[in-house]
């Protein structure tokens, strides 16, 4: 029969030893690889979600651009109470000689409501 040894009873305890070590780092880094999947996971949860709200926010913001946009053409096209308005004012501002900032003010208004004009007709 096969005699065991304490000397060869210990060198297999050793062995089992640093093989149990070895399956506990496994152990170790599959769970850390698995936290790592979570977090990603997490991250990619957290990326979609601020996604949704971004487009979410852009279709709020290109509706009120819209609606904006329809009330002034609303004015422009069909009224044109809004040129008309600013040339009333130029007049009144150049009759009491108005400050230079109120005709920048103005123009600038001008400018705005061609560049609107221009937009409108484009779309």
């Amino acid at each position: 029969m096969y005699k065991t040894t304490n000397k060869q009873l210990s060198k297999i305890e050793e062995n089992m030893l640093i093989i149990i070590d070895q399956y506990k780092e496994e152990v170790n880094l599959v769970a850390s690889h698995g936290q790592m999947l979570e977090d990603d996971q997490a991250k990619v949860s957290v990326m979609q979600i601020e996604r949704e709200a971004g487009e979410r926010v852009i279709e709020l913001l290109h509706g009120e651009a819209m609606k904006w946009m329809n009330r002034f053409a609303l004015t422009l096209n069909e009224s044109q109470e809004l040129p008309r308005l600013l040339d009333r004012a130029k007049a009144v501002a150049d009759t009491y000689s108005a400050l230079n900032e109120v005709h920048g003010l103005f123009d600038y208004c001008q400018h705005m409501v061609e560049l609107m004009t221009h937009i409108i007709r484009s779309c």
